[in-house]
């Protein structure tokens, strides 16, 4: 019985080529968005997930409270490792790591030139970090390679980069900074995609504490914190988290000196947690948070049913051309269960025939998704169980949902009706559900619409707002920190310099607006206390403030000088200590850390600019001129022979620093990368409403099937007594109209409340959801209605009247 409904649908559905290959191709593309949805999802949540001891891992953070609420931040004191180890001997796998991004190394090969490397994944770690962790090693002990100084642990894709074959590369030298060579004592595999520690290389922390006088010297330090330090810990089970939140809390107040040891304390963050709270760790750039993948999943879902609408829609619209079909099955003894279950096998028939479709779309998508997204999605998810679960799910879910509500209208029919010619499916009450199901699909439609044009307008909004500084034709340039390389800086710029391109040249520690930032609390106008906020510390040449064109609104730049010799302030520093006449605060005495040498006058206060992202509000900020911790060159170039210049540029820095490994980059696309996750995920929604709208076109198409079949003769009449094409168009396109206006005025609200509530309270400096949008939403959706209903209709009212009322 069973192969004969499936013989039986697939001969029916051979004889009505268009109406499955239509119903094939909107399910397949919805169901190809779904899972490519699914896939995203699925690797997202997959993070970190394949350590060991996973479920006991924890980053101990810090958090601060203060006149800015509670923050909480990913980096730690350097002398917390140990600290935990001295006072929680329980703790029995405690690890520190230290970021070390744009570091430089370099190897001899064997005709003695080097080949030298910038590398941005490079780390500095003690070896207990591969007892929590559980990533895969092919040569050395993960016990003693970190151990001693002097030591460097690279990954299988670095090992064949240095050396050609990672097989050669233990027991080899490479030299680190042009200044310390590293024996390299391991060998990792490659780390997995789906991993927040994508390590390439690791030096042993005990080079870094050996070599560097400023690490030594902050061993004892438990007030300053660095972001690029992080410490990990395994909890053991006997202990809880909120048990062990407390000690450590405990722990910050006997550490820390006063008012400190209350302001800051540490806490703990599950690894379960890391991938997705990008809010305390500013190096990571994830596009998906919790709530977005909860988002785009649930975009995923309404996708698919509207999918699941179009078939319906299609299959009313051919139940009238089978009613007589239906009405022989039932003379010759056909019960209706056993016409709903022929009707449902050509629904899972057509089902399979998508899924198929949409297995192929995926595979092709992936490449352009990875792209995209600038995640590393398998091609060969085929071999995921998962994923055939997820499959056979969708199948039996689109099954039943597409095929089940045609199945018992076209099984209902009466037979004398349906032989007799006289069925109209849904003249009243299924007309209500199909118009029912319209507005539901240009619901979604036209709430993707909305939202993705209020993020392409939060977009251009970011990337045109003036910052308060100039960022056009500057590039940054970085230079060698080594003290050496340091007194060849004014050289360096006086030959730039002499370049006819270059209009000037500056050093600082930072650009403007910039990801690396420093902040520190300090004492104003010889008070006794520190500030109850810190104030970000923005260290730069005297020539910096008039290449970034920032605005003097009293006093003016500091002397040109290698260290400290006044302060330059902004308008919210000003405000926040409670100034409201900026020249007042000129000779006012700012002391940072207590360190005579950093007590000086303000003699300047600039506009407020934007330090970070349009994402964040506009922090105090404190500049001076420290030329120890200066790390990049900022230069102004002319826009005539950008090319020339540039290579002018790079000509003179090699030949300043001929160990080093020059690079640049201009700041505007510095600024853009800022927004590179929210310019990927708008790229992603316009994608997802393209879909929603041409599935949901898709449903009209059924529809107007469904009315000129049934309003035929009508048409007929209406022609023979001298209607026009454009009256017959408009007979057919009110109806749709609206349908579509309805479901306008249902989205629009829960878009603008979804829009700002999700999207746009997560950003300081962010657009006012205005007319001009819901107006384009409203008008793409109504002219791309017109243009799907216009052709069946335009095709009704050509028609010729004699031929549809031949049979009265």
């Amino acid at each position: 019985m069973i192969k004969n409904y499936f013989k039986i649908a697939w001969r029916n559905l051979l004889r009505n080529k268009s109406y499955a290959a239509i119903n094939i191709a909107g399910l397949a593309i919805g169901i190809a968005a779904c899972l490519l949805i699914f896939l995203i999802v699925h690797f997202e949540t997959s993070f970190d997930d394949f350590h060991s001891k996973k479920d006991q891992i924890y980053r101990v953070i810090t958090v601060n409270s203060g006149q800015d609420g509670v923050t909480k931040a990913s980096g730690t004191p350097i002398p917390l490792a140990e600290g935990l180890r001295v006072d929680f001997p329980e703790l029995k796998e405690v690890a520190e790591i230290f970021r070390n991004d744009r570091s430089h190394y370099s190897v001899q090969n064997a005709d003695g030139s080097k080949k030298k490397f910038k590398e941005d994944d490079a780390y500095y770690a003690e070896p207990q970090f591969y007892s929590i962790f559980s990533f895969g090693w092919l040569a050395g002990d993960k016990k003693t390679a970190l151990a001693e100084p002097n030591t460097i642990v690279l990954s299988q894709d670095e090992a064949n980069k240095f050396f050609g074959d990672w097989h050669n590369a233990m027991g080899k030298i490479v030299r680190y900074e042009n200044k310390t060579d590293l024996k390299v004592t391991g060998i990792l595999q490659n780390s997995p995609a789906n991993t927040d520690f994508p390590i390439k290389l690791v030096v042993s922390c005990a080079t870094m504490r050996e070599k560097s006088s400023d690490f030594y010297g902050n061993l004892k330090d438990w007030v300053s914190t660095f972001s690029e330090n992080q410490c990990y810990i395994v909890l053991p089970k006997n202990i809880s988290v909120n048990q062990f939140s407390g000690d450590l809390k405990a722990m910050a107040k006997r550490r820390k000196p006063a008012p400190y040891n209350t302001m800051s304390v540490f806490g703990l963050q599950p690894l379960a947690d890391m991938h997705y709270n990008t809010a305390i760790d500013i190096f990571t750039g994830h596009a998906f948070s919790k709530q977005l993948l909860n988002v785009i999943s649930l975009i995923g879902f309404f996708l698919l049913v509207i999918a699941c609408v179009n078939f319906i829609n299609l299959a009313t619209a051919q139940a009238v051309n089978r009613s007589k079909e239906v009405g022989i099955r039932k003379v010759l003894g056909s019960n209706r269960k056993q016409l709903a279950l022929q009707f449902i096998a050509e629904t899972f028939i057509i089902t399979l025939f998508a899924v198929v479709l949409a297995l192929g779309i995926a595979q092709l998508a992936v490449p352009f998704l990875n792209q995209l997204l600038e995640i590393r999605l398998s091609n060969a998810f085929l071999a995921d169980p998962l994923l055939w679960l997820f499959l056979t799910g969708t199948i039996v879910l689109v099954t039943l949902l597409s095929g089940l509500y045609p199945a018992m209208v076209l099984s209902g029919f009466n037979p004398i009706a349906a032989l007799k010619n006289r069925i109209a499916a849904g003249r009243t009450r299924g007309i209500s559900l199909r118009q029912t199901l319209v507005v539901f699909q240009f619901f979604i439609a036209q709430a993707l619409v909305i939202g993705t044009l209020v993020v392409v307008y939060q977009m251009q909004y970011f990337h045109n707002k003036s910052l308060g500084f100039n960022r056009d034709a500057i590039i940054n340039v970085p230079f060698p920190g080594d003290s050496i390389s340091r007194l060849k800086l004014n050289t360096l710029r006086d030959e730039l310099l002499q370049q006819p391109g270059v209009r000037e040249v500056s050093y600082s520690s930072a650009s403007p607006s910039d990801i690396s930032n420093w902040d520190s609390d300090f004492k104003y106008d010889n008070a006794p206390q520190q500030t109850k906020f810190n104030a970000y510390l923005k260290w730069a040449d005297a020539g910096y403030f008039k290449l970034y064109g920032l605005k003097f609104i009293a006093g003016g730049p500091y002397k040109p000088n290698d260290t400290v010799t006044g302060w330059v302030v902004n308008q919210t520093l000003l405000a926040r200590l409670g100034v409201t006449n900026p020249e007042k605060a000129i000779g006012k005495y700012i002391k940072l850390w207590d360190d005579p040498h950093k007590n000086r006058q303000i003699v300047g206060v600039i506009k407020d600019f934007n330090v970070r992202s349009l994402k964040d509000a506009i922090p105090p900020v404190l500049m001076g001129s420290w030329t120890d911790v200066y790390q990049k060159l900022n230069i102004k170039i002319a826009p005539q022979n950008i090319q020339q210049t540039l290579a002018g540029i790079e000509k003179t820095w090699n030949d300043t620093f001929p160990d080093g490994i020059y690079e640049f980059q201009f700041l505007d696309k510095k600024i853009a990368d800022f927004y590179k996750s929210e310019d990927r995920l708008s790229q992603l929604y316009e994608i997802f409403a393209g879909i929603a709208i041409f599935i949901s076109c898709l449903g009209l198409y059924g529809l107007i099937s469904f009315m000129v079949v049934q309003r035929i003769k009508e048409v007929g009449i209406r022609k023979t007594l001298g209607a026009s094409v454009g009256n017959i168009v408009y007979l057919f396109s009110k109806e749709f109209t609206l349908l579509i206006i309805i479901a306008f005025a249902i989205s629009a609200p829960v878009a603008w409340f979804s829009m700002n509530k999700w999207f746009l309270q997560n950003y300081t400096y962010r657009i006012a959801i205005g007319p001009d949008i819901f107006l384009l939403a409203i008008f793409a959706s109504v002219s791309i209605a017109w243009l799907t209903v216009g052709y069946k209709a335009i095709r009704a009212a050509l028609a010729n009247p004699v031929i549809s009322l031949r049979s009265e």
